[in-house]
């Protein structure tokens, strides 16, 4: 069994020092590896990801993390990334990085994502320049998704995770106003993965959400925002199987 520590949404700032490191520090008794679903800082600053960095460095579990609309508000993505990742944590944007966690080969696969909407009420590639480049970026991402997830299966991982801060399926988003769902994910990411394959999906974004869902394919899909999940983290429990077979029938169980 693997043990898949999440949150999202923890939106840092200079003012948050050991808000969560408390928690963190007991992330190694419950959790094989942590996963955070973007949106880690308030404005998308360097030196607010510098207090995240401090958060989670040296907890003695990998940390992999996509970045989300916050983390780039500022125009300085690339220098969160960076100081992150002098933090050991792995920051994917559509990448996938693969971990071998008491000798299983566990891949995650990570893209922000973006919106556009779902099935039978999104936004399509039509009319302005703008409105075709919104969609377009959306399904780039979407695209960089499946690569990614094919990447880890052909690798020969045993459990594989896709980690992005948009939603990808509506379900999740069971509380936020419905006009603004457009806004807050695309079914172009749950395509993806059910046409590559997961054993988990894990995204945030969505604070007035719900927590769990389903892709039309079967791969389950939690909603991590800390707003939604109410602590420093949720734990899911995923079976270990044969690289070539598939996990997607076996339901993870959340950690209380």
């Amino acid at each position: 069994m693997i043990r898949i520590a999440a949150v999202g949404d923890i939106h840092l700032g200079l003012d948050s020092a050991g808000v969560l490191r408390p928690a963190f520090e007991t992330i190694s008794d419950s959790a094989d590896v942590l996963l955070l679903a973007g949106d880690l800082t308030r404005h998308g600053t360097a030196a607010e990801a510098g207090v995240v960095a401090r958060e989670v460095a040296g907890l003695g579990v990998p940390v992999v993390a996509v970045l989300g609309n916050h983390d780039y508000h500022s125009d300085e993505q690339a220098e969160v990334t960076a100081v992150l990742e002098e933090a050991a944590v792995t920051v994917l944007e559509g990448a996938g990085t693969v971990l071998d966690i008491g000798g299983v080969r566990v891949g995650v696969a990570g893209t922000k994502g973006f919106g556009g909407g779902f099935a039978g009420r999104s936004g399509g590639e039509f009319g302005e320049p703008q409105m075709k480049e919104f969609i377009r970026y959306s399904r780039r991402c979407a695209d960089s998704l499946r690569r990614s997830l094919d990447e880890l299966k052909e690798s020969g991982c045993a459990v594989r995770v896709a980690l992005t801060h948009f939603a990808p399926v509506p379900d999740t988003l069971a509380g936020e106003p419905p006009e603004i769902f457009p806004f807050l994910g695309s079914y172009l990411l749950a395509e993806a993965m059910d046409r590559s394959g997961a054993d988990l999906a894990v995204h945030g974004h969505a604070h007035l959400g719900t927590e769990h869902g389903m892709t039309s394919g079967g791969v389950r899909v939690r909603n991590v925002a800390q707003p939604v999940i109410g602590r420093a983290f949720a734990v899911y429990h995923l079976p270990v199987r044969a690289a070539a077979g598939s996990a997607t029938d076996q339901v993870p169980v959340a950690a209380e």
